[in-house]
């Protein structure tokens, strides 16, 4: 009898050893993939950032990649940007940026060495503050220039074009965005890029403004560029984090353009 609880407490402590040893080496996995990120650290987009990185690191944490955030393009060159499979643009604009942060970038893109996700402040394309247009981001977003907004906000019905994209899958045929600037732009980017969304203007509520561009593509990919990469005009409000098809859509954005 004593043999045979001393077998039974020798297996018992060997089997909670591999427990544990096995949780440790889950514990310490690697990374799947790492993401930079980049927002503005002021501006009335401040809320959204923060609601961002908020749900951004919670969604890290439960799949496995791994996060780091930067406030402006000082450190960004192309050795910076090797460590990253994923760029994501949070209403960030595409001026303003070092010589050395946009010539690393346009490679990074071009050549398809990580994948891109941009939002909202990403189409401000134009001369702002002193800064002249940058040309090739210009292309990249479909040669469009932004022409206007809807500074008193409204809520508007987006519908989506391309269902069996993969940043579509689980997303509702539409959803309504509650709170949103929708901007506008000299034309639409439609023949320059793939369309995988856009927003029915006529749904607006309040529906007084006249900031309407007719096709209104909202969300939408360049094929034409090597690395994976989608453009997602909402991202204003920090409520965005609990429609649940935005943060679907954003989610598949993300294994999407990482190539996971």
């Amino acid at each position: 009898m004593k043999t045979f609880l001393k077998i039974g407490f020798t297996l018992f402590f060997y089997i909670l050893t591999v427990f544990f040893s096995l949780k440790s080496v889950a514990q310490t996995k690697p990374a799947a993939f790492k993401v930079l990120a980049i927002a503005e650290n002021g501006g009335h987009h401040i809320a959204y950032s923060k609601g961002a990185k908020i749900w951004l690191d919670k969604l890290a944490k439960e799949k496995n990649f791994s996060i780091d955030y930067i406030q402006n393009t000082e450190k960004i060159n192309e050795e910076y940007l090797s460590h990253y499979q994923l760029f994501i643009q949070l209403d960030f604009p595409p001026y303003a940026w070092t010589p050395t942060a946009a010539a690393a970038f346009e490679k990074y893109i071009n050549e398809g060495k990580g994948g891109w996700i941009g939002f909202h402040h990403a189409t401000l394309l134009g001369e702002f503050d002193g800064y002249p247009m940058w040309n090739w981001f210009h292309d990249f977003m479909g040669g469009i220039r932004f022409k206007n907004y809807i500074s008193t906000f409204a809520s508007g019905k987006v519908n989506v074009e391309d269902k069996k994209h993969p940043v579509m899958k689980g997303v509702p045929a539409s959803f309504v965005v509650k709170t949103e600037e929708w901007y506008t732009y000299d034309k639409s980017p439609r023949p320059n890029v793939h369309v995988i969304a856009s927003v029915d203007e006529s749904t607006y509520i309040p529906d007084s403004t006249k900031v309407k561009m007719g096709d209104h593509p909202v969300v939408w990919t360049n094929p034409k560029i090597a690395a994976k990469n989608v453009y997602i005009f909402m991202g204003h409000s920090p409520d965005l984090f609990e429609n649940k098809a935005y943060t679907t859509l954003f989610q598949n954005a993300i294994f999407w353009a990482a190539k996971k």
